[in-house]
C-alpha cells in the first residue's frame, strides 16, 4: 500500500507538470481518478505484456472519460513505456500525446473523448473475448459520471447484460462536477447502483481514494458471474487543496506559480518503474467455427433485391474471409443479415435497437482483430452518425450496409427513407462509399468491402431489380460501368441503385425519338471513376445526375466537385417526401424516367 500511495503521488505529479506545460488539458479529472488506476494497473489486477500491446491475451483499458488522458500517459511513464521528456510533449503538434486518446499512442485502445463511447467499444472487445477468439481477458472501461446520461452508455448497459459479458468491468468516477456544474446525481452512488443493477449488472459502491475498498472491488468485480460497474466516490481535483471539490476548475491548466504551490502539497516525488502483469499466453479459438458453402448464383433478368443479395453475400464469402462479425439491430430479415445467422449464428450478433451501441460494439470488434459488417435501414444509421466519425480516428476496419435508401422504399414514407446517407458516409475520411445496382455487383462488392482496410457503406434497395451483370464482371472500388454507349450520344445519364434502370428506360424511350445517351452505372460514389466521368463529360454535351437521395453531399455534388464542370446536371430528391407507391414518389421526386427524359429535352434545347 505504501508503494501504491508513492505511485498515486507520482501520476499526481506527472499530470500537473504535463498539463501545466501544455498551458491546458482537464488535470482535475484526472486526479479524481488516480488510485482507481493505481490500483487496477499496479495492484496485480491488470494484466498485459507492455511490449506487446496487440498481444491477444492483454486485458483492455479504455478511458472513456477521454479527457483524463493525461493520467492514461501517466500511468504508462510509471510502467516505463514513456519518458518524462516524452510526456512533456502533452498535446504538442506532432506528438502521439493527444489531447484525447486516439491510436497514435500505441496503449490506448481506441479514439475516445465524446463521450458515452468507451463503454459500447468495450462491449464489442468483450464479446470478442467471450464468444468468438474464447480468450480470459478483461476488458476495463473507465466512465465519467458526467456521461453516463448519455443514451449510448445505456445500451451498451443492457446489451452486455444480455450477452452476460461477465469479462467486462466498468469504472464510474463519480467525482460530483461536470464541466458547468453538479452532474445528475452528484454523489449518490446509490442513484447510479439502483439503475445500473437493474439491468442486469453486479454494482460495487466503494471509495475511490481508499486501496483497501477499491482492492476489493476488483476482486470482486473480476470473479463476478455477470458484467460488474464499480462505482466510486471520488473528489475531482484529489490531492491539491485549492482543486478539490472546485466549481470553474474544469479543463483548467495550472499557472506556473499553481503548480509551484501545489508541488509543495504533493512533497517528495520519487520517480519510480512500476512492471504491469503480463497475461497468461494462450492461442485464440476462433478455428472452431464450422466452414459452410453458399453456392447461391444469379442469372441475368432475374428479379433480386440487392439488401438480400448483401445478405448472401457475406455469408457467400466468409470462408475466405474467417474474421467477419456480423451485427444487425433487430431488422436481419429486412436487411437479410438472417441468411449470414443461420449459416453462421455463432458469428452473427442481434444488437436490437440500439444502433448507436452496435456501432461501438462494432469498432471493439475490429480493434480485436475482427471483420464487423454493420447493418441497419440507412436512415437508421444516421443517428449513429458521432460513433462513426470517430471510428475513423480509432483506424476501425468496419462495414456499414444501409438497406431501404431513398424515396423508392414507397408506402412506409419518410420515417424510413434514408436520404442522408451518402453525403453522411462521404464525410469520413477515407472511407469508401459503394451503391450496387444489381446482385452480381452487391456481391462483388461486398467481397471488396471485406478486402478494403477501413470503413465501407455500402447502400442497398428495397425492392427487387433485375440482374444485369454476369459474373465475368468485376466492380473494383473506384470503378463504373458504362451501359449503353455510341459515337452519336448527346448526354451522359450517371445513376446509381434504383435510378440506373429509370435511366434505362429513358435510353429506350429516347432512342424511339432518334436521342442517344450514354447510360454510366456509378456503383463506386467514393472513390469516384474519375476518368470514365471525364472521357463522358468530353464526348457528351452536359452529364446528368440522378439519385434517390437529397442533393447536399449525394452523388450530383460528388461529380461536379470531382470534374469541377458547369455542364452537370442533378436530378435528386428536393421536396418533402410523402408515402406512395415506389413509381408515384420516383414522378414525384422528378427522378424517374420521365423526369429524365424531360431534362434531356430540355437540354436538347440549351445545347443544339
Amino acid at each position: 500500500m505504501k508503494n501504491l500511495a508513492e505511485i498515486a503521488r507520482l501520476l499526481r505529479y506527472y499530470i500537473l507538470a504535463a498539463t501545466t506545460q501544455a498551458g491546458s488539458g482537464h488535470p482535475t479529472t484526472c486526479l479524481s481518478s488516480v488510485e482507481l488506476m493505481t490500483g487496477l494497473l499496479f495492484g496485480g489486477f491488470f494484466r498485459f505484456d507492455s511490449d506487446n500491446p496487440d498481444n491477444p491475451n492483454n486485458d483492455r483499458l479504455i478511458f472513456s472519460k477521454g479527457h483524463a488522458a493525461p493520467l492514461l500517459y501517466s500511468l504508462w511513464t510509471v510502467a516505463g513505456k514513456l519518458s518524462e521528456t516524452e510526456l512533456l510533449t502533452l498535446r504538442k503538434f506532432g506528438s502521439s500525446l493527444e489531447g484525447h486518446p486516439t491510436k497514435s499512442f500505441p496503449y490506448a485502445e481506441a479514439a475516445t473523448g465524446s463521450l458515452g463511447q468507451g463503454l459500447s467499444i468495450g462491449a464489442g472487445m468483450a464479446i470478442n473475448g467471450k464468444y468468438i477468439d474464447r480468450l480470459p481477458y478483461k476488458v476495463f472501461v473507465l466512465l465519467g459520471d458526467s456521461e453516463m446520461a448519455e443514451g449510448s452508455v445505456w445500451e451498451a448497459i443492457q446489451l452486455a447484460a444480455y450477452y452476460k459479458l461477465n469479462n467486462l468491468i466498468g469504472i464510474i468516477d463519480v467525482n460530483r462536477l461536470g464541466q458547468r456544474g453538479e452532474t445528475m446525481y452528484g454523489h449518490d452512488l446509490e442513484a447510479y447502483s439502483k439503475r445500473i443493477s437493474s439491468f442486469g449488472w453486479k454494482t460495487i459502491c466503494i471509495d475511490g481514494h481508499n486501496f483497501d475498498e477499491i482492492f476489493k472491488a476488483y476482486e470482486e468485480a473480476i470473479n463476478s458471474a455477470i458484467p460488474a460497474m464499480i462505482i466510486a466516490k471520488t473528489i475531482k481535483g484529489k490531492g491539491i487543496s485549492f482543486l478539490e471539490d472546485r466549481e470553474g476548475k474544469h479543463g483548467v491548466a495550472l499557472t506556473e506559480d499553481e503548480f509551484k504551490e501545489a508541488l509543495k502539497e504533493l512533497g517528495e516525488i520519487k520517480r519510480i518503474t512500476v512492471s504491469v502483469n503480463k497475461p497468461e499466453m494462450l492461442q485464440p479459438l476462433s478455428e472452431s467455427v464450422t466452414i459452410k458453402e453458399v453456392n447461391k448464383t444469379y442469372s441475368i433478368g432475374e428479379m433480386v433485391a440487392t439488401r438480400r443479395a448483401y445478405g448472401e453475400a457475406v455469408a457467400k464469402i466468409f470462408p475466405e474471409f474467417p474474421d467477419i462479425v456480423v451485427l444487425d439491430a433487430e431488422v436481419c430479415n429486412s436487411t437479410y443479415a438472417e441468411i449470414f445467422k443461420k449459416h453462421y449464428s455463432d458469428r452473427f450478433f442481434e444488437c436490437f435497437i440500439a444502433e448507436q451501441n452496435m456501432v461501438g460494439m462494432a469498432v471493439g470488434l475490429s480493434l480485436r482483430g475482427k471483420i464487423p459488417f454493420v447493418s441497419t435501414f440507412a436512415a437508421f444509421l444516421t443517428r449513429t452518425f458521432d460513433h462513426i466519425r470517430m471510428a475513423q480516428y480509432s483506424d476501425a476496419n468496419v462495414k456499414f450496409m444501409g438497406s431501404h435508401a431513398g424515396v423508392s422504399i414507397g408506402q412506409d414514407g419518410p420515417s424510413q427513407m434514408g436520404l442522408e446517407d451518402i453525403s453522411m458516409m462521404r464525410s469520413i475520411l477515407n472511407s469508401v462509399v459503394l451503391y450496387p445496382s444489381d446482385a452480381v455487383a452487391t456481391e462483388k462488392l461486398v467481397r471488396e468491402a471485406a478486402r478494403y482496410q477501413g470503413i465501407v457503406y455500402i447502400r442497398t434497395t428495397r425492392s427487387a431489380t433485375p440482374v444485369i451483370y454476369s459474373y465475368d464482371e468485376e466492380f473494383p472500388i473506384g470503378g463504373a460501368k458504362v451501359l449503353r454507349y455510341s459515337d452519336d450520344d448527346w448526354f451522359s445519364v450517371i445513376g446509381a441503385g434504383i435510378t440506373l434502370y429509370e435511366a434505362l428506360k429513358a435510353y429506350v424511350e429516347l432512342k424511339k425519338q432518334g436521342i442517344f445517351i450514354r447510360v454510366i452505372d456509378l456503383y463506386s460514389v467514393k472513390p469516384i471513376a474519375r476518368e470514365i466521368l471525364k472521357k463522358a463529360l468530353n464526348e457528351t454535351k452536359a452529364l446528368i445526375t440522378v439519385e434517390d437521395h437529397y442533393p447536399s453531399g449525394g452523388i450530383g455534388e460528388a461529380v461536379m466537385a470531382e470534374l469541377g464542370s458547369d455542364r452537370v446536371y442533378s436530378l435528386a430528391c428536393r421536396k418533402v417526401p410523402k408515402s406512395g407507391r415506389p413509381e408515384e414518389l420516383l414522378d414525384y421526386e422528378e427522378i424517374s424516367a420521365k423526369a429524365i427524359v424531360g431534362k434531356v429535352l430540355e437540354l436538347k434545347d440549351k445545347f443544339f
